[in-house]
């Protein structure tokens, strides 16, 4: 029997998704809903993020995304948003990993309002194929114990794992309320739910391992408190299996120049996530700070989680940074309506 195997194996019946700090900044990855939720015609967004570098050192946790979306315009208010994503994660000296590629539909409701003020009600869905891996030549097992509180690293006495390398389907689906006032003032609340179809994410052939459905809560907006400068408040909540997550706070965004609708901006922001413990109850996990810059089109982020739960002091209080990036391409267009800008 191994050491390490049954904790692969209740870590796949109750671990969590990728997440990000600036999950503002990662739509597709929040909701499939926001596929082609934009001002403009295209977009393009990268995120990075390296999570106990302090502990883990090289076996660090690395999360990255890339997505693109654009929307099409249909009939004389509405929009089809079509895009796809591909995310990747490895964690750990078995270099756990996951990777997944989807595609992602969805279409926007104009349900009120005129040019410039609006409401909208947004669905999607997106379909994706996953692949998870290990190392199993880094596993240790029981039977390598050496009886000293070390291992003989023999590998006449390693095990083996059935299936260490395998793909899975994975569904997800989700709905979006916006409404903007004008180009300053807008707000936002959606709700997604993932892993519709409870994916086998066993790496033993014999077994079934369900990947347990995450639903997610999430709400923001921007609120203009004076003349060049306005509150950009946002929370999540994700639920999944036993996990939960939330996270919430807010930015102060600064305008760049004189034009009324902003082009030029930066931005610097503070959230609290908590989660919940494995015996029941909420924990304080970290408080994130933020800070971004919008250039015309460019859109560049950085963030870092200060953790303050128990783990801090095995990571010397060192949590997460992240980056993100998010480029857009505007073209003509005969008509516009004003969106969050995520």
């Amino acid at each position: 029997m191994t050491l390490l195997f049954p904790i692969l194996m209740a870590g796949s019946l109750s671990s969590q998704d990728i997440h990000f700090s600036q999950f503002y900044m990662s739509p597709l990855n929040l909701n499939p809903a926001m596929t082609g939720v934009m001002n403009c015609n295209t977009r393009l967004v990268a995120n990075y993020r390296n999570q106990w570098a302090a502990v883990l050192q090289s076996d660090a946790y690395n999360t990255y995304s890339v997505s693109y979306d654009q929307k099409i315009p249909v009939g004389r208010s509405d929009y089809f948003g079509i895009g796809g994503s591909f995310f990747g994660d490895k964690a750990g000296s078995t270099r756990f990993g996951t990777i997944m590629g989807r595609l992602s539909l969805g279409y926007s409701k104009k349900m009120g309002g005129y040019r410039k003020k609006a409401h909208y009600l947004s669905i999607g869905a997106d379909v994706g194929l996953g692949q998870r891996s290990l190392d199993q030549n880094a596993l240790r097992w029981g039977s390598q114990h050496d009886g000293q509180g070390g291992f003989t690293g023999d590998p006449t006495q390693a095990g083996t794992i059935g299936n260490p390398d395998f793909l899975f389907s994975d569904i997800s689906a989700g709905i979006l309320w916006f409404s903007t006032i004008d180009a300053n003032n807008n707000f936002y609340a959606g709700l997604s739910m993932a892993h519709l179809n409870s994916p086998n994410v066993s790496f033993q052939n014999n077994n079934f391992v369900e990947l347990y459905s995450r639903f997610t809560a999430h709400g923001g907006g921007m609120v203009e408190i004076a003349n060049g400068i306005s509150l950009i408040p946002n929370v999540v909540a994700m639920f999944q299996g036993n996990h939960r997550e939330f996270n919430l706070g807010t930015a102060v965004r600064f305008a760049l120049g004189s034009s009324r609708v902003v082009r030029q901006s930066w931005q610097g922001g503070l959230w609290y996530r908590l989660g919940t413990k494995e015996d029941g109850g909420v924990h304080s996990d970290a408080i994130i700070f933020t800070t971004r810059f919008d250039y015309e089109t460019y859109g560049i982020g950085f963030s870092y989680d200060y953790n303050v739960s128990k783990l801090q002091e095995g990571g010397n209080f060192n949590g997460a940074f992240e980056f993100s990036l998010v480029y857009y391409i505007c073209g003509s267009e005969k008509r516009s309506v004003y969106c969050p800008r995520f």
